[in-house]
């Protein structure tokens, strides 16, 4: 069960950013903003996920950073689509990504514990 919350999770993370670029490409006016808004939203959702809330990321926060960090990111997936009109689809999106984050971060949870500190 829970080798399927992630690949679950990794869905969901890559739905986030693909979501992000279309609103990106949707909201701008004029290719500039289109473009700016379509690669940048993403790239920039990538990036604060590498640095804080991938299992190897780069900065190491506690668990409360690392869920704010999902937080902001999912949360901006959200609004992305009921921005774009997406109501119901952004409802699923959430209870989704809420049921799946709760779930992994208590079974990992555990897994971190039990671990030997690093010398």
């Amino acid at each position: 069960m829970r080798l399927v919350n992630e690949g679950l999770a990794f869905l969901l993370e890559l739905l986030a950013l693909a979501v992000l670029a279309y609103w990106g490409f949707k909201t701008g006016h004029g290719i500039a903003p289109k473009l700016v808004f379509g690669i940048g939203a993403p790239v920039l959702a990538a990036v604060l996920w590498g640095l804080f809330a991938a299992p190897r990321a780069t900065v190491s926060l506690p668990l409360a950073g690392v869920l704010l960090v999902k937080a902001v990111v999912f949360g901006a997936a959200v609004a992305a689509l009921v921005a774009t009109g997406h109501v119901v689809l952004a409802v699923v999106f959430a209870v989704v990504v809420v049921a799946n984050v709760a779930y992994l971060t208590v079974t990992r949870a555990p897994a971190k514990r039990s671990r030997p500190a690093a010398e």
